[in-house]
């Protein structure tokens, strides 16, 4: 299944969503006690996220919404679920993109959302995966939407340009995030040393925090748009948004053919403000290739269902931009042979 024919290839839990997790498996196998043995099993779904405060934790609660469809459900006809029947899935915060890889590899999670880059030199063993095996249980149900790279700084502390970071305080987010690469990437082609920069490592929700005390010049992140937390920092009048252009991006491009220039929209932060130029890279639905056939097919189909389009569209901004047209794109390495067979006959139905 091509893209053309579509147009019509330590992960760290966190507490809180654990224990959501566990308490709706232990009050679902409570309930099945009481269900005949003739009930299908129940089964339980993780799709593994990022930071709360990102993109990537509120679309997977959409999804997980949507795709679940637990026993004694409302019939989906009559305004109920119209997700998997006897499914729970269910989002989980990670430290992200690499993060998650790794995770479907070992076994230790179902499904995740990873930057396509990333995927790619899991899979391929390529680049800041050189030298270790390659990641061959990975598997894609969907391209969901465009991640764009946000550098934010606070507005007081006189950043106009990449370059001026140095000797600055700059969180650069998570070890095992897809943003610390791509930031790396950033800051290699503008000549900026990462031993320059006054580093810390943090999730974009601390990292608002420390720059709304004064204590933090400037974050990296990169995530749908728009991101809660960088909104809250702009209406606040706290921070602004630097470009990412000129012949450091065009160096970029050259580099690593996942990345392309994908300018954040105008009006997106605030009322009036101009498109702002800056780098972005596709978010992958991955999932093990340990998975059943038969549930991710149903996962796939339920995902581009009507029921799924409303939600999406009712919820986070960036669930717009999830769309059937382009679940394909930047898709490099090999789909879930459940999510091949959804797209064929998607694609014959058409």
């Amino acid at each position: 299944m091509g893209r053309l024919a579509l147009r019509l290839p330590r992960l760290d839990i966190g507490r809180a969503a654990l224990s959501l997790a566990l308490g709706v498996a232990l009050t679902v196998g409570a309930g099945a006690s009481a269900v005949s043995a003739q009930e299908p099993e129940m089964a339980f779904f993780r799709i593994a996220t990022g930071g709360v405060n990102g993109t990537y934790y509120p679309i997977g609660a959409i999804i997980g919404n949507a795709i679940s469809n637990p026993a004694g459900s409302r019939p989906c006809e009559e305004g109920g679920s119209c997700g998997v029947p006897n499914l729970i899935a269910a989002a989980v915060s990670s430290h992200g993109s690499v993060a998650n890889v790794e995770a479907i590899e070992a076994g230790a999670i179902e499904s995740a959302f990873a930057q396509a880059d990333v995927v790619h030199d899991a899979y391929f063993a390529r680049r800041s995966f050189a030298g270790r095996a390659p990641m061959g249980k990975l598997r894609v149900i969907a391209n969901l939407f465009a991640e764009r790279m946000q550098v934010v700084v606070r507005k007081d502390a006189g950043i106009r340009d990449v370059r001026e970071l140095v000797g600055k305080r700059v969180s650069l987010d998570e070890p095992g995030s897809g943003t610390l690469l791509m930031a790396r990437v950033v800051l290699d082609a503008f000549g900026v040393p990462e031993n320059k920069l006054v580093a810390e490592y943090l999730k974009p929700g601390p990292a608002a925090s420390m720059m709304q005390r004064g204590e933090l010049d400037a974050f990296l992140l990169v995530a749908g748009v728009p991101t809660d937390v960088i909104a809250d920092l702009v209406a606040d009048g706290i921070a602004d948004l630097l470009p990412l252009d000129g012949a450091p991006v065009d160096a970029i491009l050259e580099k690593h053919p996942f990345v392309a220039r994908s300018p954040i929209p105008a009006d997106t932060y605030r009322r009036d403000d101009p498109q702002l130029s800056t780098i972005g890279v596709g978010a992958l639905w991955v999932v093990s290739a340990d998975v059943p056939e038969e549930r991710v097919y149903a996962i796939c189909r339920a995902l581009w269902n009507d029921a799924t389009r409303t939600l999406l569209d009712g919820g986070h901004p960036a669930g717009k931009q999830i769309q059937l047209a382009s679940a394909l794109d930047s898709v490099d390495i090999p789909l879930h042979p459940g999510a091949e067979r959804c797209y064929a006959d998607i694609e014959a139905m058409r």
